[in-house]
């Protein structure tokens, strides 16, 4: 009489001849489609990494009296708010920059609402006869971090800066409109302004003083309502006063009256219309590789760059594309001839691409599994096993997007590094089921899958659970490679959980099909493949038990075994194998940080930034480089964590150096 089956023989038998499971197998495949196709493809995992600026005015103060009067006393009331990591000050000259950094993981709307509760419920932590103005909150996350950027420049001696900030502040207008764009901004340019320029000699003779001036630019440019008319059955609202719109609206306004006659602002001063002193500057330069990026001008000319951020959960690689395909339709238009327009950054391409790179991979580990069982069980077998492992990356891949992850290299890592052990259970019980229906080719196989089933399923049961428990407690460690690196043990988890459900569902249903067209016969002997293992076994393992040299080749194996684990243990220690937290990631891109001493001229740290620029732009693999003096370039993730963004100061400034494709060159980008 047969025993009882068990939990895995019974779902075996109650899924091997029902009409439910091709559906199941459908859904789960059509799951991982829509997942696919769904979620959004990014750079680096979506990782909660808030910190905010508290930036607080005190005009007219010193460094020293905005340290001791507004930063000290922010760093005690800020640092008692639960969850948060570390507070920076930084105190200016009329400004103190506090930052806030939360722990990695506490959710961007929770962090915001403690600071903003605890700013707002300390108040009086400022007094109010010191003339501090109010705090101003700009908080910061990974959505800041721009995921591409154009740098807008021009060979034309007649444009400068200015004009390309004024064709960039055009543009912005035009790429907000993309749906997932967050914020597009502006680097560089010196600003428009209107200057008047007194004149003290005409402004004695007609009486007016700079006062007079000041008084009336302000009362000129206000405007405010005034009620409204109603006639006619119709409501017309009344507005009084005007803005000044042009440098003539200040040119014809009256400033004074002197022997009767009215003085406008033309009779005392000069007012220019034009670019502002330059607090900053962005320089476009050409590298030896420029050809390959399609750039014909080799030299150093002004520049701007166009930055542009997306939106939490929108895919990057469509905005990005977006955003290109729109700045194309600008040309002729908003963008004139002579502005040369460069993507000099593109997470969307990246993301995409290695997206695809890392797919492509899933899918050669995969082939080659199928490829070995092929070889080792038969044709049926391989198919088996290929439609398990196929259909259990598409649920692992939906239950990751329901999780919230998105397709980045960390998420996909995870399935290529669990790939091995994702096909084990499916391996193991189809093995046992031709193991199986080659012992007994005459029994039916739907009496035999669910013994087969079940007579491995306990232990497969088990060393899914071992793998799981292994690693799943990597998803709980903290600080900043936690939530980074959660995605692997949360994904092979959920992998290896659907794997097992999968192995004991839809692999007995494969194996009823497919394996029952295969004609009976007795065994009669091992395959060609079993005798020719199993002569191998005998030839390496026989020496191991003879009597007269056994124990000596005992001693010989374990001498190598551990001489192999010594070699492997000093490869890290001779330099020959780096031990990382991640592997280089070998980006078409990196970053010159420079600071010069305190006090130094924007113009002069340009210079030097440019100087550098000049000896990068021999080396064989730079296709461009951007110089950024007293302000900063965009920021990437290392900049966001290290505020990279609070560099304005004259004395500061970064070069983005970026390269040819890693296909088109022999170094990588850290060497």
């Amino acid at each position: 009489m047969d025993k009882p089956l068990g939990i895995s023989g019974r779902i075996a038998a109650g899924f091997q001849r029902n009409a439910i499971t091709p559906l199941l197998a459908l859904v789960l495949l059509l799951a991982g489609i829509f997942a696919t196709l769904i979620t959004p493809k990014e750079e680096e995992p979506q990782i909660d990494v808030t910190m905010a600026n508290v930036l607080v005015p005190f005009p007219g103060a010193s460094a020293r009296d905005v340290e001791a009067l507004v930063a000290r006393p922010a760093e005690q009331v800020l640092s008692r708010i639960a969850g948060v990591e570390h507070v920076y000050t930084v105190s200016r000259p009329g400004m103190a920059v506090i930052t806030v950094q939360f722990e990695v993981g506490v959710p961007n709307q929770t962090a915001l609402v403690r600071l903003y509760d605890t700013v707002d419920s300390h108040a009086d932590w400022l007094s109010p006869q010191l003339g501090v103005g109010t705090p101003l909150i700009k908080p910061k996350g990974i959505d800041d971090v721009p995921i591409v950027s154009f740098t807008l420049w021009t060979a034309d001696p007649e444009r400068a800066a200015f004009s390309l900030q004024q064709v960039s502040r055009a543009i912005e207008t035009e790429l907000k409109r993309i749906p997932g764009t967050r914020d597009v901004a502006t680097i560089g340019g010196p600003g428009h302004v209107i200057r008047v320029n007194m004149d003290i000699e005409r402004m004695n003779a007609h009486g007016v003083t700079a006062q007079d001036l000041r008084g009336a630019l302000q009362l000129a440019n206000a405007s405010q309502p005034a009620g409204s008319l109603v006639a006619g059955n119709k409501e017309v609202l009344v507005q009084t006063g005007t803005y000044l719109e042009s440098a003539e609206d200040v040119r014809n306004l009256v400033v004074g009256v002197s022997e009767r006659r009215p003085v406008f602002l033309r009779d005392v001063a000069e007012v220019v219309d034009g670019p502002d002193q330059p607090a900053q500057y962005v320089w476009f330069g050409t590298g030896a590789a420029a050809q390959q990026r399609g750039i014909g001008q080799q030299g150093l000319f002004p520049a701007v760059t166009l930055a542009l951020s997306k939106k939490p959960g929108a895919n990057a690689a469509d905005v990005a594309q977006a955003a290109m395909q729109r700045l194309d339709n600008l040309r002729g238009s908003l963008i004139p001839e002579g502005v040369e327009v460069t993507v000099t950054r593109d997470y969307g391409k990246t993301a995409n691409d290695k997206a695809n790179q890392l797919i492509g991979k899933l899918a050669f580990a995969t082939a080659a599994v199928v490829a070995l069982v092929f070889f080792a069980l038969g044709r049926r077998e391989a198919i088996i096993v290929g439609i398990a492992v196929s259909l259990t990356l598409a649920a692992t891949l939906f239950a990751s997007w329901a999780w919230g992850f998105t397709l980045n290299r960390v998420s996909l890592f995870a399935l290529i590094f669990s790939i091995g052990i994702l096909v084990d259970d499916a391996i193991v019980v189809v093995e046992n089921i031709h193991r199986w229906h080659t012992l007994e080719p005459d029994t039916a196989l739907w009496k035999l899958i669910p013994k087969a089933v079940d007579e491995v399923g306990g232990p497969t049961i088990l060393a899914t659970f071992t793998v799981i428990a292994a690693l799943l407690p990597m998803a709980f460690v903290t600080g900043l490679m936690g939530p980074y690196m959660s995605p692997i043990p949360i994904n092979a988890s959920m992998g290896m959980f659907i794997s097992l459900v999968v192995a004991f569902v839809v692999t007995p249903w494969l194996a009823q099909k497919l394996l029952r067209n295969v004609d009976a016969h007795h065994h009669e002997g091992e395959d060609k493949m079993t005798r020719r293992l199993d002569g191998l076994f005998r030839r390496v393992m026989t020496p191991m038990f003879d009597a007269r040299r056994g124990a000596r080749n005992r001693l010989m194996l374990w001498l190598a075994v551990f001489a192999l684990i010594g070699a492997s243990v000093a490869l890290p220690v001779v330099q020959l194998v780096v031990m990382k937290m991640l592997p280089f990631d070998n980006k078409s891109e990196f970053q010159v940080v420079l600071d010069m001493p305190v006090g130094t001229p924007v113009e002069d740290t340009a210079r030097v930034l440019n100087e550098i620029g000049a000896h990068l732009a021999t080396v064989p693999e730079v296709t461009d480089w951007q110089s950024y003096a007293g302000t900063a370039a965009p920021i990437n993730f290392n900049g966001l964590v290290r505020q990279y963004y609070l560099r304005s100061a004259p004395e500061q400034g970064d070069i983005q150096v970026n390269l040819v494709d890693k296909t088109a060159r022999d170094r990588q980008s850290h060497e």
